[in-house]
């Protein structure tokens, strides 16, 4: 079946106009890497599986990734030592102790597995003269371990499992907005979406749904992610009942693009670049002094912010990256993106002149709470990828784990959907044959439908409000108070201010007004639907962070210094409460042979 076949199949299915449900045994919610892993590891088990995204998925975020993909296979002249116990402790630690250890220990033993097999598949790894995968050193790694595709490694691995898909004929929903996850009788049972092009909501039933969504970055100001980083899928989780762990813990870049906040990948610190503030200084020898650029990206981007807010800044608020000492080869042959990147958007050849950088919101390590299989709270979801948190990453993820984390546990979230569906199916044996053996409906067809019309009033009510504010004023202003109260830095008086600004603004939401009523293509539609998930997230992380009175990974309070192991050892939950604050509530991180200690470098 070809590409456009796939895409446009369903489109004309006499299912898309009578608006039962389109059915799968697994439906995966979002394109990235995370999902088309996942879809690939269904198929493999022999089970109906497709994948709806918001976009077309090698436009889905992932391909952003740059710098690599970790995986212990001492191909490094330094590495040969190296092994996934190593790269498990690296994680623990630069996790700050608050990654869930049995966890991290799986991402690190299957990580060798999960990149070999990407390589198989025809990923496009850089390469070592012997003909090995070539690796790179990166923040806050004992050994080289950081696999790479000179700085596009996420386009690479993107296109690879896109391919993969692809020739095993699997269906894709492209263009699709989720609202809404159905749930009926204590079991996740579907989704309801918006089809973009046609503006027209449609009702999906599956046995299980993976939600692989990605992040929800687009919450701050400043942000290397996407436009379509919103969250959607991770807010429609959540108000379905999946609680959100570790929200207040949210990784800022060191190194963006100063003005633009595009990703300038720790590959540049990896292949040896240097970090200088406004007097010419390797700065980083006064915060790491035994691994200067290449300490965590928590300390680096304090580290940044702190020269910045000293007076030792460049301009308005940046510092140097600077790569000239590498020569024009190295630049060319490891870095050619990053050059491109700093040339057509800052107007400066790196082989040249130093790169402007600056923080900037990266990445979440909170997300929907979740085992090691990708399996939440409500029976028959299952969550991977960023908008997860299976907690490998703690309070602070190390560069290279996040490309990891999508391919270990994309497989086993994939795997473990097939397992729960099919035990699902068999004690729903007597009303599957009745109902879509027969062709006379689904199970739990009414609930879906029901939903379906429950989502139809409420935007045909919001087509027809006439005055209230727009969605875009609401936004920049939750934007704003995320980049400016909940950042690198933060104290309880600009966190309490930052829970009062998104609760009022969550009381404007509800009075908000579109400009374009149409229906093709209506992206006012589409932002405002998703500003309201991306103000309970932002809620979330706010308050979660308001309430952890201590330091730990890129949660830096300065009213609170020093990490509190006696007290805040624990993940924190947020728990979806319609119309109120979300209810807050804590579990033990699960300790195993790494005890806490002290995190130096």
């Amino acid at each position: 079946m070809t590409d456009k076949r796939m895409t446009d199949k369903r489109m004309t299915d006499k299912r898309m106009t009578d608006k039962k449900p389109i059915y799968h045994t697994i439906l995966i919610i979002g394109g990235g890497l995370s999902g088309l892993r996942a879809a690939v590891a269904v198929h493999e088990a022999g089970q109906d599986v497709a994948v709806l995204s918001k976009v077309y998925p090698i436009r889905s975020h992932s391909g952003a990734a740059q710098g690599g993909v970790n995986a212990a296979l001492g191909n490094h002249p330094e590495g040969h030592d190296d092994s996934w116990e190593r790269h498990a402790f690296d994680t623990i630690k630069g996790a700050d102790y608050l990654a869930d250890q049995p966890r991290a220990e799986i991402l690190a033993r299957e990580a060798q597995e999960r990149v070999l097999e990407m390589e198989h598949w025809g990923a496009y790894f850089s390469r070592f003269p012997n003909g090995r995968i070539a690796q790179r050193p990166f923040g806050g790694a004992g050994f080289p371990r950081t696999c790479y595709a000179a700085d596009r490694t996420g386009h690479h691995l993107l296109h690879t499992l896109w391919e993969q898909c692809l020739r095993r004929e699997i269906p894709f929903y492209n263009e699709w907005l989720v609202t809404r996850l159905v749930v009926d009788e204590g079991r996740c049972c579907g989704a309801i979406a918006l089809h973009i092009p046609t503006g027209e909501l449609h009702v999906f039933a599956a046995g299980a749904v993976i939600v692989a969504g990605g992040g929800h970055g687009r919450i701050y100001a400043k942000s290397s992610n996407a436009y379509i980083n919103t969250g959607s899928a991770t807010a429609a989780a959540y108000r379905a009942g999946v609680p959100l762990e570790d929200m207040a813990f949210v990784q800022f870049h060191p190194t963006t693009l100063y003005g633009t906040n595009i990703l300038i990948t720790e590959g540049v610190r990896g292949e040896g670049g240097y970090l200088l503030n406004a007097d010419g200084e390797r700065f980083m020898a006064d915060y790491a002094p035994q691994v200067m650029e290449l300490a965590p990206r928590d300390i680096v981007a304090r580290a940044i912010q702190t020269e910045v807010a000293e007076g030792r800044g460049i301009g308005d608020g940046y510092v140097h990256l600077d790569v000239r000492h590498l020569g024009a080869d190295v630049i060319q042959e490891h870095l050619p993106g990053i050059r491109q990147i700093a040339m057509d958007f800052a107007g400066v050849d790196p082989i040249e002149t130093p790169i402007p950088v600056q923080p900037a919101q990266h990445y979440s390590m909170g997300g929907l709470a979740c085992d090691e299989n990708g399996e939440t709270p409500l029976p028959g979801l299952f969550a991977i990828g960023e908008c997860s948190c299976i907690s490998v990453h703690g309070a602070n993820r190390l560069g290279g784990n996040s490309l990891l984390e999508t391919l270990v546990f994309g497989k086993r979230a994939g795997e473990q959907a097939c397992r729960w569906a099919c035990r699902w199916a068999c004690r729903w044996a007597c009303r599957w044959a009745n109902q879509v053996a027969s062709g006379g409906g689904i199970p739990q067809e009414s609930a879906l439908l029901s939903a379906l019309h429950e989502e139809q009033a409420a935007i045909e009510a919001l087509r027809a409000r006439s005055t209230g504010e727009r969605q875009i004023a609401l936004r920049r202003q939750m934007q704003a108070t995320m980049t400016d109260q909940v950042g690198v830095y933060r104290e309880a008086r600009s966190l309490a201010q930052a829970v009062e600004t998104l609760a009022e603004l969550k009381d404007r939401y509800r009075h908000v007004t579109l400009d374009h009523r149409g229906k093709a293509f209506n992206y006012d539609l589409v932002d405002t639907l998703e500003l309201g998930g991306m103000l309970d997230l932002a809620q979330a992380t706010a308050l979660t962070a308001l309430r952890r009175t201590e330091c730990r990974g890129a949660h830096w309070r300065t009213d609170h210094p020093g990490r509190d192991d006696e007290n805040w050892l624990k993940h924190s939950l947020a728990t979806y409460v319609p119309g109120e604050p979300p209810r807050i509530t804590y579990q033990d991180v699960i300790i195993t042979r790494y005890e806490p200690s002290e995190r130096g470098y």
